[in-house]
């Protein structure tokens, strides 16, 4: 019987770099586990990632294990799913704040992450269809969408979530009175009009920031949570939208909150989008769709 192999994929850059110190410690426990590894580093700029390398391995592979942030699982996760045969994924968290692991329940310690690696169980979650690209945990549009992937590496490498927080502070007075006006169709649901931020999730956090979600939001019941702001038109407005976010008011005449399995946007210009804390790219129209049961991770024992 010819031995298991495991793809393991190293970032070294983000987090605070630690992911590269422990590429022996991930290719032991694997190898302990029965898998022959096989390492590369994700240079991005380079021909050195993960859209690069996972193709060249269609069949190879039993198990491709990551290490890195949200935005380098989201480039894995997107090269699997366009694999016939997908293997089974591991991931090591290392990013500055990894919404999708803690909805996973993957351990923010490091050391613990790595344990799952060799001792963890399989669980297949459902991933978000944006047009033609693929989402762990969010898609969305509007103020502070561009928090994430516009802050700073090297500021988030020193400061961790903190750096999220000032660089959204920074962005407060331009958000207000930015609006974008949409038509949305979501299942059941039609809305047009102007909001301030949109997004379909299946997380209840974004940039380390728990949204209008519940904590207990399950990531395989087939269900994203679409959340939607009405832009607000003055200060006033703006600081009782805030409030809602903070209290997490039911009923409230700015917020919309709704599980759907799809949602369709069309704006009046091209508006750009966040996909798992990454630039995902600007449009007109917008479809997003729930991918069932798409991909099966290693997570800590229940």
């Amino acid at each position: 019987m010819d031995k298991k192999r495991a793809l393991i994929l190293i970032n070294k850059t983000s987090g605070t770099g630690r992911a590269a110190s422990e590429t022996l410690e991930i290719a032991t426990a694997l190898a302990q586990k029965g898998y022959e590894p096989i390492v590369y580093p994700i240079l991005p700029g380079s021909n050195l990632t993960s859209e690069e390398i996972i193709p060249q391995y269609e069949g190879k592979a039993d198990m491709i294990m990551c290490s890195g942030g949200d935005g380098t699982l989201n480039h894995v996760m997107n090269a699997i799913m366009h694999m016939k045969k997908k293997p089974l994924l591991s991931y090591v968290p290392s990013g500055s704040t990894n919404d999708f692991a803690k909805g996973l329940g993957i351990p923010s310690s490091r050391a613990k992450a790595i344990e799952v690696v060799s001792t963890g169980v399989p669980y297949t979650y459902d991933v978000g269809r944006m047009n033609d690209k693929f989402f762990n945990y969010v898609a969305a549009f509007g103020a502070f969408s561009k928090v994430s992937y516009a802050t700073d590496q090297e500021l988030k490498n020193v400061l961790g979530y903190a750096a999220y927080v000032i660089s959204a502070i920074a962005e407060l007075p331009q958000n207000i009175g930015y609006s974008c006006h949409m038509k949305i169709e979501a299942d059941d649901l039609y809305e047009e009009g102007d909001f301030i931020f949109g997004a379909v999730s299946n997380s209840a956090s974004v940039a380390g920031m728990t949204l209008f979600a519940d904590s207990d939001i399950k990531q395989d019941d087939g269900f994203m949570e679409l959340l939607l702001i009405k832009a607000p038109k003055n200060l006033a407005e703006f600081n009782a939208v805030i409030s809602a976010l903070a209290t997490k008011e039911p009923d409230n005449p700015y917020i919309i909150y709704k599980q759907v399995k799809s949602a369709k946007f069309v704006s009046e210009g091209e508006t750009e989008w966040t996909l798992d804390g990454e630039f995902g790219g600007a449009f007109k129209e917008t479809e997003i769709e729930v991918v069932e049961k798409a991909i099966t991770i290693l997570v800590g024992k229940k």
